[in-house]
């Protein structure tokens, strides 16, 4: 197949949609298919054709129509997350502006702020995208229930944007040392951007609890504080919560480690004893850190996601809690501090647990729902009949 990818981020700029769609793309030109990508000047990637645009207008979405003609592309996947689109409205509209199938891929389903009191508005024009669109994926249950009007559809999760090998035992301990752990130290880390949405605030006010009842746990944040899009919420969001360390008189047992290298990261996150993601709206297989700790097979306490995702079973894989509460939180890291074998348990099953999230098995997966949509479209009998 000639596949075109289309998305609003794209490495260097950080963002896990963007290393999502370079992974998958990467993933599925070594299976034997041909790849493009769209999306912002300034993206690179050593192993796929990248096509940079300076925005998305209505005379961008001309250039994608160009772009897609060009290349005589069989299928075109849209990465679809509002705000890394700059709000525009015109990507919604790509079904109908271009000839080929269009396969949207949903990371979210928030709605775009279009102007004041756009109201119901804001609902159609995501759902537009999704109905007019030859076939959807979802990333996670709670999308897919979302999207039970489109005829085609598919779950296929994301998988993990860290992808070097486990970090040396060396690595490990030497983060230890460098914060200074002694043997009766808790490290809890939280990897990933800061936003209000992962109930960070949550785990500062936890670790005041556990701090204030005696027990000897550190806070380690691993990579960067703030995405790029949406980057103001989340600098504010940042300084706030560094506000509440200073009032607690946490300064000297939070550490942040800013931007990492991937290796780096990878230690970080096999160094500290509990990895804690507290998101507000619920676990999900959309949480690109939650993949990351899956997949270095970390003890992991996070919230109870909305809708059931069959692979998370609490106290095998995964260790699940009340979302919106410091207090679950600091109960939970006092129970498996009290509990080292229910720890060691819980990395297991998260290191088995990382299979269903592989990479190769994203690619083929996503490959065989485009050949299902080219199918029913008849898109690709045309093409071959040509």
């Amino acid at each position: 197949m000639k596949i075109g990818l289309i998305s609003g981020e794209f490495p260097p700029m950080p963002g896990g949609v963007g290393h999502y769609s370079r992974i998958l793309g990467e993933r599925m030109q070594a299976q034997g298919h041909s790849v493009r990508v769209l999306s912002r000047s300034g993206s690179n990637c050593d192993e796929l054709e990248i096509t940079g645009v300076s925005g998305w207008g209505l005379k961008q979405v001309l250039k994608i129509k160009a772009w897609a003609e060009d290349h005589e592309l069989d299928v075109i996947n849209v990465q679809f997350q509002t705000a890394a689109y700059d709000m525009s409205p015109w990507i919604h509209f790509l079904p109908s502006l271009l000839d080929q199938p269009i396969v949207a891929t949903f990371h979210d389903l928030r709605h775009p702020y279009l102007f004041p009191k756009a109201g119901r508005l804001r609902d159609w024009i995501v759902m537009h995208l999704a109905g007019s669109a030859d076939g959807v994926i979802a990333t996670n249950p709670e999308d897919e229930k979302k999207l039970a009007r489109a005829p085609m559809r598919a779950i296929i999760p994301i998988g993990s944007n860290i992808l070097c090998e486990a970090a040396s035992a060396e690595s490990t301990a030497r983060w230890r040392e460098e914060l200074s752990l002694s043997d009766s130290t808790t490290l809890i880390g939280h990897f990933g951007f800061v936003q209000a949405i992962k109930g960070i605030d949550l785990l500062v006010e936890a670790l005041a609890e556990l701090r204030g009842n005696g027990h000897d746990v550190r806070l380690l944040f691993i990579g960067g504080g703030r995405n790029a899009v949406n980057a103001d919420a989340g600098e504010s969001y940042r300084e706030s919560l560094e506000d509440r360390i200073r009032e607690y008189g946490l300064g000297d047992v939070v550490r942040w480690t800013g931007f990492l290298p991937e290796a780096e990261v990878a230690a970080c996150l096999q160094a500290v004893d509990i990895v804690t993601l507290p998101y507000l709206d619920g676990a999900s297989y959309r949480r690109g850190s939650l993949m990351a700790a899956i997949n270095y097979g970390c003890a992991i306490v996070t919230t109870q996601p909305r809708v059931e995702h069959e692979s998370f079973i609490h106290g095998e894989n995964i260790w699940l809690i009340d979302r919106g509460s410091a207090t679950a939180i600091s109960d939970a890291i006092i129970q498996l501090i009290q509990n080292p074998q229910t720890v060691n348990h819980l990395r297991d099953g998260a290191r088995q647990l990382r299979l269903r999230f592989d990479w190769d098995v994203i690619a083929r997966d996503t490959l065989a729902f485009f050949e299902e949509v080219l199918r029913t479209t008849g898109h690709r009998l045309a093409r071959e009949d040509d």
